[in-house]
């Protein structure tokens, strides 16, 4: 797919999402999860309001049809039809009619950003509230308000999330998570589905792959635990890295990755490869609570080794959950490039993993396997350089350390061995490891 294609694809899929009013749960997600299935072929889960999963309960389903803060003269000073950030999400219904000292409470601004309308919700505590720009709220004039949301906390609904599997060689995964609950947040919320879509059509392009990728969008954090209360056991025994996507788009130039729990996982070890020996820059944060689904693939639980791309992360911009965060801040030609960077992240995960010498006892003969020039001849000092090469993984390949750990041994990107490692594997002198070190106990790389 050529880049003016892939931009003009991914611009008509944000205008379709965008105007979708989405929460953790009802018709909005599940309606935005149809849309991407048009560009990834997504198996659409549910789950029952009140299942326990964890130390958490999904919630009531939240369906709202209308929100509308109305003054004393009949202006309309917030409104769900302009902008579905104007409602907290999650409102139970209300039909009131109140002084503006009765309002004060159910109003969100952000003094700071007077132009801005806040991102507010309460998903676990009954509440209701408008959201509207501070230079709004200062001009309300007393008198009655009518307070009116037209909502419903459905206790028999349902959770949604979705994923589908790119089968490779290996039943060995690796992990692309992204959430879809945000609504008309473009960096902090569609960014991540988004170049989703595009890794899904890059990677099933791809003429082989390795590993399998498994793709999941979900409703943060309650969604990300539902997930792992049904596979968090499958993705322990076969999860080789995994990445949660978010904040993808933006000004900034380079990726930001969020290092694994672990910070020596094998993801963890690539990307600093990546960015040590390869032409790509990436700035690097710690693992730390604050983030998204991250903190539940990586807690103590389950310690899976999934780190997280963005490119202007959250929090580090004025639009950070509020309504300053547009199209125009993120930047379609953004995603692009974000995902031409996260690519190349997981196909050097292809080749810079774990491999096992198959002829461990001294060093194989490799003229039989027409790997050596069979006469010594100074002219073919190239051929040698190439089974130096050879020689140097397989000695290195007793799957205590990745092939991105030998090629630092060598200073040299790891791209560099790929010719070799190819014609290893292709003789049968070296393996994948059909499993990667155990996460959940340190080892030695």
């Amino acid at each position: 797919m050529g880049s003016d294609n892939e931009q003009e694809w991914l611009d008509t899929r944000f205008d379709e999402l965008w105007p979708i009013t989405r929460s953790i749960t009802g018709p909005g997600f599940r309606k935005s999860l149809e849309i991407l299935q048009q560009d990834i072929p997504l198996e659409i889960q549910s789950v029952p309001s009140g299942t326990e999963v964890f130390d958490w309960e999904i919630p009531p389903e939240w369906r709202v049809h209308e929100a509308k803060l109305t003054g004393p003269e009949g202006e309309v000073y917030a409104d769900l039809n302009e902008t579905n950030l104007a409602v907290v999400n999650y409102s139970e219904p209300v039909d009131k009619h109140l002084t503006l000292n009765e309002l004060d409470p159910h109003l969100y601004t952000l003094p700071d950003l007077p132009e801005a309308t806040p991102y507010v919700t309460s998903y676990y505590e009954r509440n209701w509230g408008f959201c509207l720009p501070h230079t709004v709220y200062e001009s309300l004039p007393e008198g009655e308000y009518h307070a009116h949301i037209d909502s419903e906390l459905d206790e028999d609904g349902e959770l949604n999330y979705a994923h589908t599997v790119l089968e490779g060689e290996s039943d060995r995964e690796i992990l692309l998570s992204t959430y879809l609950c945000h609504p008309s947040l473009a960096n902090n919320e569609l960014s991540g589905p988004l170049v989703m879509a595009s890794l899904y059509n890059r990677i099933a392009a791809w003429d082989n792959r390795k590993f399998t990728y498994r793709f999941v969008i979900l409703p943060e954090t309650i969604g990300s635990l539902t997930y792992l209360s049904e596979y968090g056991r499958h993705l322990q025994d076969n999860l080789v890295a995994g990445l949660v996507l978010t904040c993808l788009g933006g000004p900034e130039e380079t990726l930001s990755y969020k290092e694994t729990r672990r910070e020596d996982a094998l993801i963890d070890e690539v990307v600093r490869h990546i960015d040590d020996y390869m032409d790509q820059d990436i700035q690097f944060r710690r693992f730390d609570t604050k983030g998204s689904d991250e903190r539940q693939y990586c807690s103590p639980g389950f310690n899976l080794p999934v780190g997280q791309f963005a490119r202007t992360p959250y929090g580090e911009y004025d639009g950070y959950h509020n309504s300053l965060d547009t199209k125009e801040f993120m930047g379609i030609k953004s995603l692009v490039e974000s995902a031409e960077g996260i690519e190349q992240v997981l196909k050097t995960i292809e080749y810079g993993g774990y491999y096992l010498n198959q002829e461990p006892y001294g060093e194989p003969m490799m003229s039989k396997r027409d790997l050596y020039p069979t006469v010594n001849n100074p002219d073919e000092y190239d051929g040698r350089d190439l089974v130096r090469t050879m020689m140097r993984i397989l000695n290195y390949s007793d799957g205590t350390r990745p092939t991105v750990k030998i090629a630092e041994r060598y200073e040299m990107p790891v791209e560099d061995l790929r010719v070799a490692i190819e014609q290893l594997c292709h003789t049968g002198l070296l393996e994948p490891m059909s499993h990667t070190p155990d996460y959940n106990n340190h080892h030695e790389s």
